[in-house]
């Protein structure tokens, strides 16, 4: 009986598996097939790759893709942690308010979120790079909050008071003693952010104006036309460096905790 259990179990994380990452295994199998056709294997070639630095819609999205992803996810980051230091500092029903209003951007759905942008923004400005912006800070600073804010909660009030009782200044004493301690959770949101303004489609594509593409507007505007092969190299590639930060991330935050016990 527990063999049978145990076997269950495995074919289930197996399966559960094979639904997540098969998706993006095909992806990077065709990204190197030597063929135009998605169900006929043409041999090897690092082809697509190359070819990218040569077609402009792609190199012209990806660009625009990592000056609004890069510049919204250090805006949100600054605004988020300070923030969550803003909130840790409230009184108990306050933070509890804050913290539902920080909820709210999680719950709503994209669409809700994208058409109330546009109208907001419109009514003042025209749309472009510069909305599109302001809209991902705006959906991004929740996830910044809610990974730094634990780390402060975590935290004692008694290192801080005593650098200051010492003579430190207060943005010394927040170097040397609260910054080290929650920027794990700010390196974690950092990359939230940055994953969520990379990957959003919708909110993007009711605030970003004409002549704006990102990368996932390009592709939605290419599926029209048909897959092109470089697109399979584009997004491999951008899975390889989600991947790279993320283990690089998990491996920082693993030395720390070994220094940390020794």
């Amino acid at each position: 009986m527990k063999k049978i259990k145990k076997g269950a179990s495995t074919l289930y994380l197996a399966l559960i598996f094979l639904f997540l990452y098969a998706p993006i295994l095909v992806l990077i199998v065709l990204s190197f097939n030597n063929s135009m056709s998605r169900t006929v294997w043409g041999g090897f070639t690092i082809q697509w790759y190359l070819n990218l630095p040569s077609n402009d819609t792609i190199m012209d999205a990806l660009f625009t893709t990592i000056k609004i992803t890069l510049s919204s996810s250090i805006l949100a980051t600054v605004l988020g942690t300070s923030a969550a230091i803003g909130i840790n500092r409230m009184k108990k029903r306050h933070a509890a308010i804050m913290l539902g209003a920080t909820n709210i951007p999680l719950l709503n759905a994209d669409i809700v979120t994208g058409i109330s942008l546009m109208l907001l923004f419109t009514r003042f400005s025209s749309l472009g790079e510069f909305s599109v912006v302001l809209a991902h800070i705006a959906f991004s600073v929740p996830y910044v909050i809610f990974n730094v804010l634990p780390k402060l909660q975590s935290m004692s009030d008694a290192c801080f008071e005593a650098a200051m009782d010492l003579g430190a200044t207060p943005w010394y004493a927040f170097y040397k003693v609260i910054w080290p301690e929650i920027f794990p959770g700010v390196l974690s949101g950092f990359l939230m952010a940055f994953t969520m303004s990379l990957d959003d489609f919708t909110i993007t594509y009711f605030t970003k104006g004409a002549g704006v593409n990102t990368l996932s507007t390009m592709l939605y505007t290419e599926l029209r036309k048909g897959i092109q092969p470089e697109l399979y190299a584009l997004s491999t590639l951008l899975f390889l460096l989600a991947f790279i930060m993320l283990i690089a991330t998990n491996f920082k935050g693993s030395k720390k905790e070994v220094s940390a016990r020794r």
